[in-house]
This record gives structure tokens, C-alpha cells and sequence, in this order.
């Protein structure tokens, strides 16, 4: 048994992910759940390590075992690359690997609607797209990023932690740099990228309050930022950025938020009929009556902003499962397990 073996085992499968934990076999997750994979025993301690550890440098090595996380990827060429992390349980290693595949996948395959699709296109400002971790979140970036790839020639820089998809120039110019290898932190690249003269930026994760301030001054000079937060929707993912500010700069926050946000796009992945996931999003536009809600701290309301602004393009998930459950693709046990308002699945809003 061999990680390159599982690695494959996990593709073929057409899992998401692989789980490497002692005093179980191998696990993936298919379809968002976890089962075993056939043929293989138990996990003893020594087995996780030397699985990982094959494809890890004596530096990164040593760097693991003193902090007792790490993340890095890998490519397995022609099957996929890997997202990887390491961590100890028990005392124990245990690993969780994401597959990304090679290929970026389309705004077809994505299910991208015209809302989505214009926002590649708009010349600067904070775009978001948040959702719990496993919601396709980079996934859907990747395939933003290479529409504008595709379509502008643009100056695209990543910052990223590991990078996952990598892109091939098109008519954009496209940087990956990773932290740790490429940057110290994510905050570190935000303070020099403006003298790099990008025209877009993605920011794989806003963790601190640095890079939240320095993704503000981003979109605030005139460049289109595109970042990620673990949030389930619109409304809790402005006031996670908020929060993010102490309590006496919150106001200018508010202020800098509802000048700079073009959307927020939040996702879940949820089974789909006949197998498979499909992704199911929430839309929020900033208009003006959003920019104003944002500055007044009424964030509350956004929900209500959303049901009468489809015009706008805009929906609350509620709306987005109604419809993908009216067009067959999910059962109705499901729509109404993920909805916040189950009754409206058979009523109009």
C-alpha cells in the first residue's frame, strides 16, 4: 500500500476527499459520505506516517513535527493534485488530502448563472463566496478566475495556502505565490502586491485582521479582490467581517465594507438526484439599499432585501433550493432539510 495507491483509489472513486486515521482503513467521502475503501486493513500508527511522510521533505518534515500542523499539495501527474493536511490526534499523525482536479471545471459545469458570470468582469471592488469547508468555495474562484483568464487581459495574482488550482495563461497574466514558500503570510503579500501592479487578486482565506484590512485596501485602490470566509450566508458573512475589527474601528469598517462589496455569493453542495452533488447559492448584489443597510448596521434586513431583489439578480438559499428542487435535480427531503423556511418549498415568495 502506497499514498500514490490510495491517491488513485480516491480518484477513481470520485471522492472528494481522503482520510488517513489510526485504527481505521483508509476513508473517503463520496457524495459528502465518508465510507471506507474496499481492500485495505486498518491503519496502525507507523502505517499513517510513512504513508505521508513518502512525499514530504526532510524540511518539511521537521517543520510538522515542531508545529504539529502543516498543509501542502501535491500532483500526481495525469490524476489530480492534492490539497493535504497534517496534524496529530491522539498523538498520533492523521492526514485529510482534498483532490483538485487538474481540470478547472467550466461556468457550465458550475452551474454559473449571468450574475455570477458579470462579476468577472467588473473592474474592481471585494467579491465573496463563503460556505461551510467542502462547499466548493475554490472551485468556484478557480472558475471565475479563469473566465476572466479567458476573456481580459488582466494581471491576476493568487495568494494562497496551498495553491490548489493552477492556472495556464490565456489572455490574463496569472502569479501563484504560496505562504511559506512564495510568502511569509497572507497579510505579508497584501502589503506589497499593489507594487506588483495586479488587476485582480484572490485571496485564498482572510484569517487575521491584517489581511481583512489589507483586502479592504485592495478593493479600495481600485483592483477586483476575490476572497473566501467560512459562512453560511450573506447576512452572518458581513457581520463576520465586522467582528473581525475591534469595537473602534468597527464603524469605518462598515463604511469601507458597503463602499468596496460588489456580492456575496453563498454556497452548499447537496445530493443530487441520480448521484452526484450540485451547488446551491445564495446572491447577494450590493445596491445601494445593501450599501445602506452595511453602513446603518442593520444586517438584519438583508434577508428581506434579498427575497424582493431578484430583479437583481439576487436570491436567499431558500430560493435557490425551491428552485433547483422545482427543476428535479434535488428530492424534496433534501430541499427542506437545508431550508431555513421549509413551508415556503411549496408556496411562492
Amino acid at each position: 500500500m502506497t499514498l500514490q495507491e490510495l491517491l488513485i483509489k480516491t480518484v477513481e472513486a470520485k471522492a472528494s476527499d481522503l482520510h488517513l486515521v489510526v485504527a481505521e482503513p483508509p476513508t473517503v467521502r463520496v457524495d459528502g459520505e465518508l465510507e471506507a475503501l474496499r481492500g485495505y486493513p486498518k491503519l496502525s500508527p507507523d502505517d499513517t506516517r510513512s504513508l505521508i511522510y513518502s512525499i514530504l521533505t526532510p524540511e518539511q518534515i521537521k517543520r510538522f513535527e515542531n508545529e504539529q500542523e502543516f498543509d501542502t499539495s501535491y500532483d500526481l501527474p495525469g490524476v489530480s493534485r492534492f490539497r493535504i493536511n497534517l496534524h496529530y490526534e491522539m498523538r498520533n499523525v492523521g492526514v485529510s488530502i482534498r483532490a483538485v482536479p487538474h481540470r478547472i471545471p467550466s461556468p457550465k459545469d458550475l452551474d454559473f448563472d449571468e450574475t455570477i458570470y458579470e462579476l468577472t468582469h467588473i473592474n474592481s471592488g471585494l467579491v465573496l463566496v463563503t460556505g461551510p469547508s467542502g462547499s466548493g468555495k475554490s472551485t468556484t474562484i478557480a472558475a471565475m478566475i479563469d473566465i476572466i483568464n479567458a476573456e481580459r487581459r488582466a494581471h491576476v495574482i493568487t495568494i494562497e495556502d496551498p495553491i490548489e488550482f493552477v492556472f495556464t495563461p490565456q489572455q490574463s497574466i496569472i502569479e501563484q505565490r504560496e505562504v511559506d514558500i512564495d510568502t511569509r503570510s497572507f497579510s505579508a503579500a497584501l502589503k506589497r502586491v499593489l507594487r506588483q501592479d495586479p488587476n485582480v487578486i484572490f485571496v485564498g482565506e482572510m484569517r487575521d485582521l491584517e489581511t481583512f484590512q489589507g483586502t479592504l485596501t485592495a478593493a479600495e485602490t481600485g483592483h477586483l479582490v476575490l476572497s473566501t470566509l467560512h459562512t453560511p450566508n450573506a447576512a452572518q458573512t458581513v457581520d463576520r467581517f465586522i467582528d473581525m475589527f475591534p469595537p473602534h474601528q468597527q464603524n469605518e469598517a462598515r463604511l469601507q465594507l458597503s463602499s468596496v462589496l460588489r456580492a456575496i455569493i453563498a454556497q452548499q453542495l447537496v445530493p443530487q438526484e441520480g448521484g452526484g452533488r450540485v451547488a446551491v447559492r445564495e446572491v447577494l448584489v450590493n445596491t445601494p439599499a445593501v450599501a445602506n443597510l452595511i453602513r446603518e448596521n442593520q444586517i438584519a434586513q438583508i434577508p428581506s432585501v434579498l427575497q424582493m431583489s431578484t430583479k437583481e439578480g439576487m436570491r436567499t438559499m431558500d430560493m435557490a433550493l425551491r428552485q433547483i428542487y422545482l427543476a428535479g435535480r434535488i428530492s424534496e427531503l433534501t430541499a427542506r432539510n437545508r431550508m431555513l423556511d421549509p413551508e415556503k418549498l411549496t408556496t411562492y415568495f
